[in-house]
C-alpha cells in the first residue's frame, strides 16, 4: 500500500479505534497511573491529529503513535510537578489472566530500555528491524536488549515463584 495517509477527522477516528488499545497499554505500562494514563493518551491522540506531514503506510502510522506514546511517558516522568506515582499494585490491567498481569507487572518493573523493546517485541509483534528503525539503535543493541531483558525477566519470575 503506497497511498499517503493524512491525518483528518476520519483518520483520527479510525486511528483512535485501531490503536487505542496499544496506546493504553504503552502508557499503563510506564505510568501505572491511571489519570496520567489517560492524560498521555490524549495527548497523543492530539498530536495524531495536529500531524500535517502524511503516513507512508499503515505500518508507518502505527510506529509513529507507538514513538510518540513512548516520548510523551518518558517526558511525563521526567516532568518535575510529578511528584507521586501510585503503585504498581493499584495497576488496572484489563482483560488479563493472573499470570499474564504478573508477567505485565514484571515487564513494567524492568528499565525503561528493557520494558520498551520486550513490549515492541511480544505485544505488538514488531521484528528487530523494525524495532531498530522505531527506536532508532542498531540492529544487534536491540538484539542485545531483548537477550538482556528476557534473562532479567527470567530471573525476576523465578524468584517470585521461589
Amino acid at each position: 500500500m503506497n497511498r499517503l495517509i493524512s491525518p483528518s477527522s476520519d483518520a483520527v477516528s479510525q486511528a483512535v479505534d485501531k490503536y487505542s488499545d496499544m496506546i493504553y497499554r504503552i502508557c499503563l505500562m510506564y505510568l501505572k497511573n491511571k489519570a496520567d494514563v489517560e492524560d498521555v493518551f490524549q495527548e497523543v491522540f492530539l498530536k495524531f491529529m495536529l500531524q500535517k506531514e502524511p503516513f507512508e503506510s499503515e505500518e508507518h502510522e502505527k510506529a509513529w503513535l507507538c514513538r510518540v506514546a513512548f516520548n510523551k511517558c518518558k517526558d511525563l516522568c521526567k516532568s518535575f510537578w510529578r511528584s507521586r506515582v501510585s503503585s504498581i499494585e493499584e495497576m488496572e490491567i484489563p482483560d488479563e489472566t493472573p499470570d499474564e498481569r504478573e508477567l505485565l507487572r514484571t515487564v513494567s518493573a524492568l528499565p525503561d530500555k528493557y520494558k520498551q523493546v520486550i513490549y515492541l517485541y511480544y505485544y505488538e509483534g514488531y521484528a528487530v528491524p523494525q524495532i531498530s528503525s522505531l527506536i532508532k539503535k542498531n540492529e544487534n543493541t536491540v538484539y542485545t536488549l531483548l537477550r538482556r531483558a528476557k534473562t532479567l525477566l527470567k530471573d525476576r519470575l523465578e524468584e517470585e515463584s521461589e
